[in-house]
């Protein structure tokens, strides 16, 4: 792998060079991500970063099964499992650190644990290893974009050495902007970021655990009208805490070991039981780009959308993102979709990000409530509530993190209830009879999966897409099938009244038909 750092007289090749498939700006975990993924599409790849290593300071806490399946794509999660914690669930605890509520989390068949916590700088560098493997990446670390200027074949791209202050000019027929929250480049497009800034300012706490105690694998919030504060656990033996800087306080006194010493003691925490790694104060943001995408350029993460980061999605949005672009990047730059096919990005991103967002705000409104006596009322609802039948299993499905669902965009509208919804991924038996994820087997490509009861679509066929028949639990494995081992993938299809469809490169499904009705035809312009 090319890692350009900086040595003088690389000028002319770095200018002569040909032009880049994608350059990607910015390498935090999304831009990490979409590295990933471009290059074990094969794409000719560019990453530009200003900083000279990882971020060292933890700020993601806490991913989500779907984001741990989009690493698996990039034969990455197995690892990136290794140093995760498995979540037990969210409490919301009194004064008293008796919970008024818990909230547990329940698999969505994704195939992955459905909550774990994370230690972000060791995530980011086994992303960064992941994209190593490619020599079809280059990363230029210590390097920053200045300026970008759109040509009529693609995008030209002004970057700064900062090591030795020389100006080099790149070009790429697309760009991801993953540069973060102030992005530069969103500013140089002139797209607005429209939304609201929290009035309250957080203190976020990084530690190392010296001596565990009783409660410190679980996620707290602590809903303390005084002090709310996150009590989070993080692998790889650190802790996190977080609090709000209340409005008689000003934060630079907050900002040092003495104050921070006071808090946790408050939370009945010693010198014996952490050492503080790092502290700093942080606001809270909802925002949302205007547009996306403006011509070649492509906004994703925290560039395009800024959420609280009450359930934990901050991160999971932008890797989601960039999952969702870059195998449509991968199909029109090799010829298989029309490029039209980039405008459904924002189209399908959109509505969830919006809705994630509005659920994170809603959970933090029911962690910080400041007033004694709406606080109590709150602890004795839930606490009532939380008794009846169902309560927190809606709670979690309106409160916790929305169904992975598009509703518009690259989709076939024929009604069919499978369409736009994530395929689930159980276990399945592949032709050799062995047990395999089901990406495994299908993804990465188009791929149409059928129970044997109607067409797997002619038209598909024809275009070269491949078929695969779903037979039952107990099966004989055999070629061109896969064995549901346990029945839920059959299931699944019953529920959503499909026998046979067709399923996106990123898992989503792009058409359905229930028995007996043909499957809709590829998107125009399609080529396998």
């Amino acid at each position: 792998m090319d890692h350009y750092i900086n040595k003088p007289g690389e000028g002319a090749e770095m200018t002569d060079r040909k032009t880049y498939d994608v350059a990607i700006v910015g390498y935090g975990p999304v831009g990490c991500t979409a590295a990933n993924l471009l290059g074990q599409l094969g794409l000719n790849v560019v990453v530009v970063e200003r900083d000279p290593d990882i971020y060292a300071r933890a700020r993601a806490i806490s991913i989500d099964e779907e984001v741990v399946r989009i690493w698996q794509q990039v034969g990455l999660a197995d690892r990136l499992n290794a140093d995760m914690q498995p979540g037990c669930g969210a409490s919301f605890v009194d004064a008293k650190g008796v919970p008024f509520v818990r909230l547990l989390p329940v698999s969505r068949g994704n195939g992955h644990p459905p909550q774990q916590f994370i230690y972000q700088p060791a995530l980011e560098k086994v992303l960064r290893e992941g994209v190593d493997r490619f020599p079809n990446v280059s990363v230029l670390l210590q390097h920053e974009c200045l300026r970008l200027v759109p040509r009529d074949d693609g995008v030209e791209l002004m970057l700064a050495d900062l090591t030795t202050d020389e100006f080099r000019r790149i070009r790429a027929t697309y760009v991801i902007a993953a540069d973060g929250g102030s992005s530069a480049t969103r500013a140089q497009l002139g797209v607005g970021f429209g939304g609201r800034t929290f009035a309250e300012r957080w203190i976020v706490i990084d530690t190392k655990v010296l001596k565990e105690w009783p409660g410190h694998d679980r996620l707290r919030f602590h809903c303390t009208p005084e002090r709310p504060t996150v009590d989070c656990p993080t692998p790889l033996g650190h802790h996190r805490w977080e609090f709000p800087v209340r409005d008689e306080e000003d934060e630079r006194d907050l900002l040092s070991e003495d104050a921070i010493w006071k808090v946790l003691r408050g939370q009945g925490i010693t010198p014996d039981d952490v050492r503080i790694l790092g502290f700093a104060c942080y606001s809270h943001h909802v925002r949302f780009a205007d547009r996306w995408r403006v011509g070649r350029i492509f906004l994703a993460g925290d560039a395009a959308h800024a959420m609280p980061p009450w359930i934990g999605q901050g991160m999971c949005a932008g890797v989601r993102d960039v999952a969702n672009l870059c195998w449509k990047l991968g199909a029109v730059l090799n010829g298989s979709l029309p490029e039209s096919v980039l405008d459904t990005y924002q189209t399908e991103r959109l509505p969830h990000v919006r809705e994630v967002t509005n659920r994170a705000v809603k959970t933090g409104k029911l962690i910080i409530e400041r007033n004694r006596f709406r606080a109590a009322a709150r602890n004795h609802l839930f606490r009532a509530a939380s008794k009846v039948p169902y309560f927190l299993t809606w709670l979690r499905d309106h409160r916790w993190l929305p169904d992975a669902r598009y509703r518009d965009g690259l989709l076939a509208r024929n009604g069919n209830g499978a369409v736009g919804w994530l395929i689930p991924q159980p276990r399945v038996r592949d032709e050799k009879g062995d047990s395999v994820r089901l990406d495994d087997v299908v993804g990465g490509r188009w791929t149409v999966l059928h129970t044997g009861r109607t067409s797997e679509g002619p038209d598909w066929r024809a275009a070269g897409v491949p078929a695969l028949e779903v037979i039952p639990p107990g099966s004989a494995p055999r070629a061109d099938c896969i064995v549901d081992t346990d029945g839920s993938l059959t299931a699944w299809l019953h529920k959503k009244g499909a026998s046979a469809l067709v399923v996106r490169p990123d898992g989503f499904v792009y058409a359905g038909a229930a028995d007996g009705q043909p499957l809709p035809p590829p998107p125009a312009g399609f080529k396998s």
